[in-house]
């Protein structure tokens, strides 16, 4: 079957923000859904325009009760009339109204939506929260790389130099201090430290 022949709900070609939620003509009376629907399954355009005219609030209504989004629901209820239009030969009245044909799609069509939603919601969680562990080891790898790089670079020091450093970079004494504490001049710990410093520098292959 052609495409249908109104390709926007009639809500809002026609400038309306919500459509009322009409009473549904029903059903084989002259001109009721379950009539309009089998001449629909013929290609009828015009019963069709006429279906599209009675459903389009009770659907978005039913819809609207499921899905809570106004803009979700005018999508999912141009969906619904499009799957009306295609499947109307698989509408069967022995087995029930035409209404409750129409709202039972509209209603599977609204969960769909949900649960669609939900999942891409739910994936991009998951995506996000692996990003977030993914750079968390990194980091960590990255760190405990840089602290051994930096351990072996002082183990290539000697020992006034890597104490000096250690005491001035890590334990956060003066210089007057570390010398105190070595047992030094300050013009020996500094010359040490700045000498030092040079040999880590070359070490981890920080450019001047």
């Amino acid at each position: 079957m052609s495409e249908p022949p109104t390709a926007r709900p009639w809500f809002r070609s026609r400038g309306i923000a919500q459509p009322p939620v009409a009473a549904v003509d029903e059903d084989h009376r002259a001109g009721g859904l379950g009539e309009l629907i089998e001449l629909v399954a013929r290609g009828d355009q015009a019963a069709f325009a006429r279906v599209y005219e009675q459903i389009s609030g009770p659907v978005y209504g039913t819809v609207m009760r499921v899905v809570r989004d106004p803009a979700q629901s005018e999508e999912v209820t141009q969906d619904v009339l499009v799957e009306v239009w295609r499947q109307a030969s698989r509408f069967d009245p022995s087995r029930g109204s035409a209404a409750a044909w129409v709202m039972t799609l509209a209603h599977r069509r609204a969960v769909d939506r949900v649960r669609s939603s939900q999942s891409a919601a739910d994936r991009e969680q998951r995506a996000a929260t692996r990003d977030r562990e993914h750079d968390h080891v990194a980091e960590e790898v990255e760190t405990r790389l840089e602290h051994e790089r930096v351990r072996r670079c002082l183990d290539g020091l000697t020992d006034l130099q890597r104490q000096s450093i250690s005491l001035a970079f890590y334990s956060g004494y003066t210089y007057r201090e570390v010398a105190e504490l070595l047992k030094v001049s300050v013009n020996t710990v500094k010359t040490r430290m700045r000498d030092g410093l040079i040999r880590m520098r070359d070490c981890l292959g920080v450019e001047r």
